[in-house]
């Protein structure tokens, strides 16, 4: 599947995507997690002629990726802004439009993200534990492990990565790094499974899964981000636009499901999708990354 100009990317639920939120010609579009702009050429493609897209990400290589994918979409107008989602308004604010039609976010961390080993966001390969989505600003996870005590790294552990042994892997971190510091994805790896007993190493998932989500969660303030995102892109909607989001994470899930059960209690608001729509089997088949997904969506009333 190639819907992006050549570049191998496969966006998350597509199909799912473009039949629940269904772009229409002249319609605006914002794509809050643009990546390299799978999702938002297939939106923009909907929306032409007259279609406008704005696009968000923090990641500033990622916007490199996506101008590449926009730039062959005739008939229609993109924009695309290098920063935090949370500041949608702002972004909105810089190119007049004061209301859109289509709001999608695919949380998470993409693939190129995961097969670039100098990001440090995947323990495939040994490279330093960067983990920030914009390498410009913010702390390093390696800063992170090696500064937080060890009460504060089990919260992190317990809390966003939902570890059961949270406990033993932070007690481990604080006895190495008296030694010397914690600074590789190999050197997070080779503590974590020294830290977990025999029967834990051997579960379906590597044993250090949950450890670097939570310090990729925590590196890049992802839940109070879509917080606030979610809280502006709700606002930013016109009458009758439609606002989706993809989640990969339990926690993402639990937010955005509760926000959109309060704006459809609350009235004005119609939940799109009674329950999250999960990917195909034969997509989970072609794409590993789509097997966690979750896509929930809500529609403004007008």
């Amino acid at each position: 599947m190639n819907v992006n100009g050549g570049i191998d990317h496969i966006p998350v639920m597509l199909g799912e995507v473009l039949e629940v939120l269904s772009p229409q010609r002249g319609e605006r579009i914002l794509d809050c997690t643009v990546g390299a702009g799978g999702h938002a050429r297939a939106l923009l493609e909907r929306a032409v002629p007259g279609g406008v897209l704005v696009g968000i990400d923090l990641d500033p290589r990622a916007l490199e990726r996506a101008e590449t994918t926009l730039r062959g979409v005739k008939g229609g107008r993109y924009y695309l802004f290098q920063g935090p989602y949370s500041n949608l308004d702002e972004y909105l604010l810089k190119v007049g439009i004061e209301a859109v039609d289509v709001i999608l976010f695919d949380l998470g961390i993409s693939s190129m993200q995961l097969d670039d080993p100098s990001r440090g966001f995947s323990f495939r390969y040994d490279a330093y534990l960067d983990m920030r989505m914009d390498d410009s600003r913010g702390f390093t996870a390696a800063e992170l492990l090696n500064s937080l005590s060890q009460e504060e790294l089990e919260r992190v552990f317990r809390v966003y990565g939902e570890e059961r042994f949270a406990s033993r892997i932070a007690r481990a971190i604080v006895e190495r790094r008296l030694r010397y510091p914690v600074e590789t994805t190999g050197d997070l790896v080779n503590i974590v499974l020294s830290a977990l007993p025999s029967r834990a190493r051997r579960q379906r998932i590597h044993p250090a899964t949950r450890i670097f989500q939570a310090l990729r969660i925590v590196v890049n303030d992802e839940l109070h981000q879509l917080e606030t995102g979610l809280s502006k892109a709700v606002k930013a909607l016109a009458p009758g636009g439609r606002l989706g989001v993809i989640s990969f994470h339990s926690l993402e899930d639990r937010i955005v499901k509760h926000t959109f059960r309060q704006l459809a209690r609350g009235g004005g608001f119609e939940l799109l999708t009674k329950k999250p729509l999960r990917p195909s089997p034969d997509e989970v088949a072609g794409n590993s990354r789509a097997r966690s997904a979750k896509f929930r969506a809500i529609r403004k009333a007008g």
